[in-house]
Parts: C-alpha cells; sequence; structure tokens
C-alpha cells in the first residue's frame, strides 16, 4: 500500500505539471506588441500612451535595472472563440520565483485606466467571460525592469545610479487565450487535495479516501484530452470534496492581505506603482468575488493611490463602502517600534487613523504590525489610547532561540495597560492558503482546548501582488473539509470579536515582544537613526516655540499644514527597512538628503517662532525647549543663563593623560586617551570600574550566517580589538567654562576622534566621537566597565524605561546579547548608579562580571556603526560624529533630564527680554513630551505628559496663559473619561494625578 501511495502522489504531481496545468489555455494567438522605453525616471500614463512607440517581438531583450518600458498591446478576438472565455497571457518574462522581487507589469486602457496587475502568477487579463467574436483589445502594459536582489550577496544593483545598464529581462509571451474553466477547477481540487492528503497521518483513512479518489479521477483524465475529459476527473473527486470537517476542526479566518513593504529592495517611488498594482488586482478580484475581503494597512500606501492614481482611489473607496476592502493598522505605515520615539509613535496613530476618518469615514480598532522587529513594551499604552483594541504580529515567530508560548493572548504594557493579541501560527503573513500551511497552523496552535481559532493573512507579499483568484478557490474548497481546518474568508475585526469572545481570559504576557534576531537594525545605516531622532527632536522644538508663538505673539500663524507636512515624512522612514538601516543603498541615500531637507524647514520655523517670541532687542537670549530647567532657564521658555560659580580646570595628570575638574567631577583621560576615572565628588564614588578603561572603542567582526544588514550573531563577541593606539593627544579647550581632552587614532582604513569635555557646573562628562569609517563586515562598540553591582539595567523607551537583567540565567535573558535604549540606559545599585545618555545610538550590550577582589563589574556597551554589505555594499561608509555623555551618580530622574538636554540643546536668540513657559509642571516625575495647537486649529492648547520614574505622581500644571478649561484626550484629541486630570481651578491651574509609565494628553480650552 505504501508504494502505491507513493506512486499515485508521483503520478498526481507529473500530471498536474506536464499535462493539465498547461491545458488552462489553450487556442493560442500572438499579439500584436510594440514599446516605448522610458528615458529616465517613470512617467504619468498620459505622457506615456502619448509617446512614440516602435516595434518589439516576443523574445525581445527589455529593461535595464530600474528602467521603466510601456508595451502597446493590441488584437482582435477571433470568430472561432465566441461562446467561450477569452483571456490574455502577459509573461514580461517572470522566473516563477515570488512575485514583487522581479520584473513587474500594470496594464492600463487605452484611456489611461489601470485595469490588473502582472506578475509571475498573476500574468492573465481576462478579455470576456462569454466572448462573441470581433472584440478589439488595446491595452498599455507598464513593465518595471526591478532588479533580482534576494541572493543575499553584496551588489551595486541597489540604486540606479550604480547599477547596469543590460537588459534584464526578455518577454515571453504576448497571447490570446481561451481560458478552459472545467480544467482550471480541476487544477484547484486537485491542489487541494493532494496537498490535504501529504499533510493527514499514513494511518489515516481519510488520506487513502482521497488517495483512491485521486486515482479514479487520473483514470478518467484523457491526457490527449484534458479539456474534454475534466468534468469528468473532476466527478470522481466530488465526494471526497463534499465531506464536512470535523465539528472540532480547527477554524482559520483567512483575510486577504499583501503586506507592501513602503521600501526595502525598491525605492519608495517604486513603492508608489506596487501599491497601484496590487490594488488593481484586488478591486478586479472583488467584483469577480464578492466574498472576496482584502485588509490593507499603512495610510501612506492609500494617500500615494490618491495622490498619484486618483481613479483607482475612487475605486478602492467604492469597495470599502462595500465593506470588502477593508482599512486596518490606524497608522501611517507599519513603522518599526524599537527606536521610534513616543511621540513620533501618537503620530503613526494620530495621522493614520485622520486620514482613514476624514477619507473613508472608518476607524481601524486592530494594529496590524505582522513583519516590525520586535516591539517595545511602551505600546500596549499606546494602542488602547489610539482607540484601538486588539494588536497583531507574527514576526516574534521568526526567533532563533526561544518559542513563543502564546498565539493569542492580553499583552501588557509598561504602565499596566493590556491589549487583546493574536499571532497568527500559520507562521507567516503571506499565506497561500495551500494543505500544508493549513495544517502547519493547527498544529502549530499553542490554545488547544481553551481557544479554536487563528487568523491567516492570505497573498502575494512584501514586493505586493496580493491575493490571486488560485487563493479563493482553495478557501472556497476547504471551508468545510474533512481532514482540513475550517476557512471562513473574512474581515479581521470579525475574527478578533469571536477570538476576544471565545478567550477573554487569554493568558497574560507582560513586558516588550523581544525578536530574537534583527538585532543588527538597531545599528545599521547610523546616519538614518540620526536622521530619525534629530527629525523628532526638531519637531518637538518646532511645535513648542510654533504654539508659544500663536497664543503670545498677534499676526502669528501656527503652521499647520507645514508641520503635518513633515511629521508624515518623517513617520514615513520610520517605516520597518528604512529606520533600521535594511533597504537597498538607493531608499539610504534618498532618506539622507530628506533629513537634510526636513532639519532646514524645521530650523526655518523654529527660528521664525523663536524670533516673534523674543522680541526687538539684542540680548541673547537661551531658549530651553528640554522638559526639564537648565543653567537657570525654565524649561519651555527663554531666558539669561545663571553662570556656574566654580570653573572647570585641566592639568596634566601623572603618568601621562589630562586630569579635569569642576567641583563636582574629577575626571581623568590616562595617556592612551581612555576614560579611566571619573569620580563623583558629591557621592565620593568612582564611576570607572578599578584597572579599568571606559570610553574605549572595541572592534569586532561581524559576518552573520545570513540576514547581513538586519542581524548581528553572538558569535561576533568571541573576536574583539582594543583600539588603544595613539595618533595625538591633546587639550584643545581649556577655558573656565570648558575644558576638552581631544585623541586621535587610526586602525584599518579607518580613523577616530574622540573629545572628553567636561564643563563648569555640569554633573556630566560629555563625548563626541568622529569616525572616518571605511570598515568592512565589522561592528564597532564603545565600552563603559562600570563599578556597579547591577542586577539589571533600565533602558528609555516610549514614554517610559525598560529594565533588563545583567544576568543571563535563562535562554530568554540570554537571547537579550544586542538591546534597543532610546537617549539614555541607566545601571544603579543600592543607592548610586550610573547613566550613559546618547544623541542618536540605539544599540546596546550590557555584561557583567566579577574582579578579583570581589567586586562586581557592569560593562555597557554602546553600538557604534556595522559595515554589512548586503543590500547596500557601501552601508556606513564616510565620516559620522556621535555624540554621548556619561553621568556619575545618576538617578532615573538623572537620565531622563540629560538625555533630554543631550538631545534639545539650547539655542541662542537675540531678543528684548525673557520668554514665560507656555505651561509649566512642578513635578520633574511628570515630564512634557509634546507641546502644541489641537489639530481641528481651534486655538486650543495640546499638553502630553508621562510619568516617567515607575511611580505615581501627582503634579500641577500651570498655563501661562488665561484657560477657560481643561479635559483629558484620547490620541486622536477626543474626549476621554479617566481621573488624572482634575478640572481647572480657580488659581488657573489643573491638578494631575498619574500611574506609573502613564500617559495624559490635556487639552487647554483658550479663553476667546
Amino acid at each position: 500500500m505504501h508504494d502505491d501511495r507513493r506512486i499515485t502522489e508521483q503520478r498526481l504531481r507529473r500530471v498536474l505539471a506536464e499535462r493539465v496545468r498547461p491545458a488552462v489555455h489553450s487556442h493560442r494567438l500572438p499579439l500584436t506588441v510594440e514599446r516605448w522605453d522610458v528615458p529616465g525616471e517613470p512617467v504619468p500614463v498620459a505622457e506615456a500612451l502619448a509617446a512614440p512607440y516602435g516595434p518589439c517581438a516576443v523574445g525581445d531583450a527589455w529593461g535595464p535595472a530600474w528602467g521603466t518600458t510601456w508595451f502597446k498591446v493590441t488584437g482582435t478576438v477571433p470568430a472561432e472563440y465566441a461562446g467561450r472565455t477569452v483571456e490574455a497571457v502577459l509573461d514580461l518574462g517572470f522566473d516563477r520565483m515570488m512575485p514583487g522581487f522581479q520584473c513587474e507589469g500594470l496594464v492600463h486602457g487605452a484611456d489611461g485606466s489601470e485595469l490588473k496587475g502582472l506578475n509571475p502568477y498573476n500574468d492573465w487579463v481576462r478579455v470576456a467571460d462569454r466572448a462573441e467574436g470581433g472584440e478589439r483589445i488595446e491595452w498599455y502594459v507598464e513593465a518595471a525592469a526591478n532588479p533580482v536582489l534576494v541572493a543575499h550577496t553584496p551588489t551595486y544593483e541597489g540604486d540606479r545610479r550604480t547599477s547596469g545598464e543590460q537588459p534584464l529581462y526578455r518577454l515571453a509571451r504576448m497571447e490570446l487565450v481561451v481560458f478552459e474553466t472545467e480544467v482550471w477547477d480541476l487544477v484547484q481540487d486537485l491542489d487541494v487535495l493532494g496537498e490535504l492528503m501529504d499533510q493527514l497521518d499514513a494511518a489515516d483513512a481519510r488520506r487513502y479516501g482521497i488517495l483512491r479518489a485521486v486515482e479514479r479521477a487520473l483514470d478518467a483524465l484523457d491526457l490527449e484530452d484534458v479539456p474534454g475529459t475534466a468534468a469528468a476527473a473532476r466527478g470522481e473527486l466530488a465526494g471526497v470534496l463534499a465531506t464536512p470537517a470535523a465539528p472540532s476542526a480547527h477554524r482559520i479566518s483567512a483575510v486577504g492581505h499583501a503586506h507592501i513593504d513602503s521600501a526595502w529592495l525598491w525605492p519608495l517611488r517604486e513603492t508608489v506603482r506596487k501599491v497601484a498594482r496590487t490594488t488593481a488586482n484586488v478591486v478586479q478580484l472583488m467584483d469577480d468575488h464578492p466574498e472576496f475581503v482584502f485588509a490593507m494597512s499603512q495610510a501612506q500606501q492609500l494617500a500615494w493611490l490618491k495622490e498619484h492614481r486618483p481613479e483607482l482611489f475612487e475605486r478602492i473607496k467604492k469597495k470599502i463602502a462595500d465593506g470588502q476592502f477593508v482599512p486596518v493598522g490606524g497608522m501611517w505605515v507599519e513603522s518599526d517600534t524599537n527606536m521610534v520615539g513616543g511621540e513620533a509613535m501618537v503620530r503613526q496613530f494620530l495621522y493614520g487613523k485622520k486620514f482613514f476618518l476624514e477619507e473613508f469615514g472608518i476607524e481601524p480598532r486592530e494594529v496590524w504590525l505582522p513583519d516590525s522587529f520586535g516591539y517595545t513594551a511602551a505600546l500596549p499604552q499606546i494602542v488602547r489610547l489610539a482607540g484601538a483594541r486588539w494588536f497583531l504580529t507574527q514576526k516574534i515567530s521568526w526567533s532563533q532561540t526561544n518559542r513563543f508560548p502564546h498565539h493569542t493572548f492580553w499583552w501588557e504594557g509598561i504602565d499596566g495597560t493590556r491589549v487583546f493579541t493574536h499571532f497568527p501560527p500559520v507562521d507567516t503573513y503571506n499565506c497561500d492558503l495551500g494543505g500544508a500551511q493549513l495544517a502547519h497552523a493547527a498544529r502549530n496552535y499553542r490554545e488547544k482546548g481553551r481557544g479554536s481559532r487563528s487568523l491567516a493573512p492570505f497573498g502575494w507579499g512584501d514586493g505586493g501582488g496580493g491575493p490571486t483568484r488560485e487563493h479563493l478557490a482553495r478557501a472556497r474548497r476547504q471551508r468545510d473539509l474533512e481532514g482540513s481546518p475550517r476557512v471562513e474568508i473574512e474581515r479581521p475585526d470579525a475574527f478578533f470579536e469571536a477570538a476576544h469572545a471565545e478567550y477573554p481570559d487569554a493568558p497574560v504576557w507582560a513586558g516588550e515582544l523581544y525578536l530574537e534576531l534583527h538585532r543588527g537594525t538597531y545599528t545599521s545605516q547610523a546616519r538614518a537613526k540620526q536622521g530619525n531622532r534629530r527629525s523628532e527632536s526638531l519637531l518637538r522644538e518646532a511645535e513648542l516655540w510654533a504654539a508659544t508663538a500663536a497664543v503670545r505673539v498677534p499676526g502669528y500663524a501656527y503652521p499647520y499644514e507645514d508641520l503635518e507636512r513633515i511629521w508624515k515624512t518623517v513617520l514615513l522612514h520610520q517605516f520597518h527597512d528604512i529606520l533600521p538601516g535594511s533597504s537597498i543603498a538607493w531608499v539610504h541615500r534618498e532618506a539622507r538628503a530628506t533629513y537634510v531637507q526636513v532639519r532646514e524647514e524645521l530650523a526655518a520655523l523654529t527660528l521664525a517662532a523663536q524670533l516673534a517670541l523674543a522680541g526687538q532687542g539684542t540680548t541673547p537670549l537661551v531658549f530651553n525647549c528640554a522638559p526639564h530647567a537648565r543653567r537657570g532657564v525654565p524649561a519651555g521658555g527663554a531666558g539669561l543663563p545663571v553662570p556656574a560659580e566654580v570653573p572647570v580646570t585641566v592639568e596634566e595628570r601623572h603618568g601621562g593623560g589630562y586630569v579635569l575638574a569642576n567641583g563636582r567631577l574629577l575626571v581623568e583621560v590616562d595617556g592612551r586617551g581612555l576614560l579611566v576615572s571619573a569620580y563623583d565628588l558629591r557621592g565620593r564614588r568612582e564611576s570607572v570600574a578599578p584597572g579599568a578603561a571606559a570610553n574605549l572603542l572595541q572592534i569586532h567582526p561581524d559576518f552573520p550566517t545570513m540576514w547581513d544588514a538586519w542581524d548581528v550573531e553572538a558569535f561576533y563577541r568571541n573576536n574583539v580589538t582594543d583600539l588603544v593606539d595613539v595618533d595625538a593627544l591633546e587639550v584643545t579647550q581649556d577655558t573656565p567654562e570648558a575644558a576638552t581632552v581631544t585623541v586621535t587614532r587610526s586602525f584599518g582604513s579607518s580613523t577616530a576622534t574622540q573629545s572628553v569635555t567636561l564643563r563648569a557646573g555640569s554633573g556630566t562628562v560629555d563625548l563626541t566621537t568622529t569616525v572616518d569609517w571605511h570598515e568592512r563586515e565589522k561592528f564597532l562598540k564603545a565600552a563603559f566597565p562600570l563599578d556597579v553591582s547591577a542586577e539589571r539595567t533600565a533602558s528609555e523607551t516610549q514614554f517610559g524605561h525598560v529594565f533588563r537583567p545583567t544576568h543571563t540565567n535563562t535562554s530568554w535573558d540570554a537571547a537579550k546579547f544586542e538591546i534597543c535604549a532610546h537617549r539614555w540606559i541607566h545601571a544603579e545599585e543600592p543607592g548610586w548608579g550610573v547613566a550613559l545618555a546618547n544623541d542618536a545610538t540605539y544599540g546596546h550590550d550590557v555584561t557583567r562580571s566579577v574582579r578579583p577582589d570581589g567586586g562586581r563589574t557592569t560593562t555597557v556597551r554602546l553600538s557604534l556603526l556595522r559595515a554589512p554589505r548586503y543590500p547596500d555594499p557601501e552601508t556606513d561608509q564616510g565620516t559620522h560624529t556621535l555624540r554621548h555623555a556619561l553621568v556619575p551618580g545618576a538617578t532615573i530622574d538623572d537620565a531622563v533630564r540629560e538625555g533630554h538636554w543631550l538631545n534639545l540643546p539650547e539655542r541662542v536668540v537675540p531678543g528684548a527680554g525673557p520668554v514665560a513657559p507656555l505651561v509649566a509642571v512642578d513635578q520633574d516625575a511628570v515630564v512634557v513630551e509634546a507641546l502644541k495647537l489641537a489639530e481641528d486649529r481651534s486655538g486650543d492648547v495640546l499638553v502630553r505628559l508621562y510619568e516617567s520614574r515607575g511611580g505615581r505622581a501627582s503634579a500641577v500644571l500651570t498655563p501661562g496663559f488665561e484657560a477657560v478649561a481643561a479635559t483629558a484626550t484620547d490620541l486622536l484629541e477626543r474626549p476621554l473619561d479617566g481621573t488624572a486630570v482634575g478640572p481647572l481651578g480657580e488659581d488657573g491651574t489643573v491638578g494631575l494625578s498619574l500611574r506609573p509609565f502613564q500617559i495624559v494628553t490635556v487639552r487647554l480650552r483658550r479663553a476667546t
């Protein structure tokens, strides 16, 4: 019997491949083809339709990398096709690999309308369901010669400026065909049953029932006349296809999907076209299949359609109104979540949901992030405050070390907020609804006996493409099929409602969803990280001073449009392959230029508001955008700084190097230019571990097993070189206000200049590292061995911080050998701690060791630069300047304050006199994260605050203007019930009462 089964299975595979599939299309007739090669970047459709077309034939080469060729396709349906279903097969030279990673096309009608996308598994266009004969075809195919870049080998094809000029593709098929419906249905029957049979246990009687039915079907099929005998073959399969599933069968909610990376192995401009190609397919499928439901996230992608493909956008709006096309997620893009700042994460939801509400009248209730590289513990609170109820991801199934214990659970954030969460056990966001994937979902599902359902996003994704008619055929056949999970095409919200109702007491996972993979994304493409951090900081400044000026200065107009446009640009570049540094060179080249433009625009907006506030005068006013007072200047205000009482001194050090002192710190730099002491005079404690040196540059080989830009592997630590050779060591600044010692080093093909600065009155050692980086496949770290016995470290995340152990007791702890922190990381033993702040460094690692004297050293290292060669072979080559700060004796409060100070520098503007803050808060633990005017242009002032210590806090908010009401709002600035915000008092103040890490948004209505 075993041999019978094997032979039948082999027979089925061959008959399908060599006889049945080829018979789906018959009566082939060549179409006439002409071409126009676009001389540069893609052009508007109207320009392409009017272009001069030349002769072309099947077999012709076309398309240098990133080029566009338009093919004009014409023909007439012959009379003998009358009464038959007629299609055109338009094969641009596909190699039958995954769609979205090679050439693609979009078919336009003669009027320019978008008809259908073309890809390897969607190379057909329907001409007539029942032809009359004589139908005339005139189509224009916008063909994109996107290079294949998925080989994970270094290539310069990832940028139009460095790619080759040779054609990449040859036109394969351009012909009219008769579509044999019965043969196509037979293919689907055999596909479903063949895969189901493979997944059933060898002793399962159902497997043999299917096997015998397949044998009978193949016997009934005349291989010389497949179309004529397909119906008979299908008749032999009807019985096994009609047998219903067991009542206990796992239930799968199938949601049409096309995860489209907003940039990855293609530039942003190509994503605009990918979205058009995919959605054109989707709406065409909806026309033919009313049961089909498709979910699409990323408001940015729909905004692109509105701008570039308005007719297609209107068709989508109609399908949204009909309930088939479902906007999900509510975010501007599917962003990274590890590195995105708190306010930027808020704006992902604010501007995403605002778009969905304004355009479609819909507010998604689920957060849809299937592919981001781990999920911050701050997200549950942000999700709920954004009006969402559910969270979906798939990426955690990629973890290398530990298998996540749940598929459906409550996820608890740092503040205690919980959100109902689902990981599809199908373990892919590009499900094909095949028997193997469905069986895996049912076997893999970890909630058996408690829950009975999961979600499967189906359709070609990453590079787009979306669902196909074959996917829908599989769903229909497996809706109620013995041996298979029950498959129901439905909306995501229908799944979540049912799953929540079925399993309301699901288990709880507290803390971050750490991806045990792709840890290198905290460091790759350092300029992207720097551009993002500085843009977030500049937006904070621009909004704060613009809001203050709008309230205080008659005639000053708040720049609503400019700020929203810039925010959306920054949000787009937080997409989970741009900010993490895992896109091709073209993407990052454009991102760098964009960040420069953003910086210039925001600097101009900020200066205009500050000048309006400062008034006429020559007094140099210091504007302090940080949420804490500094040097006597209030938070959110401007004034004259208070000079420090004790000057800085610098002296030569015995044995080489220098000693810097300011009455608070005593800092020693040895003859190697290394920081060997940072003594806290007030706390009478040394920061640097005995016999060790801090600010030590270390370099490692960095060649992961795969995913170069994405990954660092634990074995990189096996080899390390300390960079201690000195080219020059000198005092480069020596004034009462500040002293600086600078060391220059050479290593490999690179140089590094490190400056150690101590300022008067400061409790911080300022560190600047400039690296002219020309290494390949290397990892540069800066080590700080601290004389602190820390059981855990605190790392800043959005609106708070997370604790991570310094030990590796469990595999879960050991897997976190590279971690993400925002503006600071803090190591503490009872009574004393040290913070390290940064201006754009996200990757860190922390280890601990026991010294011969019995003391414990906690070593914090900052990940400065990497040099992966795929997908960008020139990653981070060039000059980088990175700023850090060592804060001896720091509490969490100090870390929060120093992190903001480092990222929000003082700005000096000439003016008439001090500028009072627009709002003031009397409690350092309550931090103002954003201050702006309301989105509805009412003139109301919005203040977003959070509790930063991880404890309860009471505070008083004092508006610096006449406010007539104070209300709490959600992140979309809608009234929110709660007790955190008290009523406006008679003295004009507002009482606040916050739980640990709580985010509170206060809307202050101004007097008219």
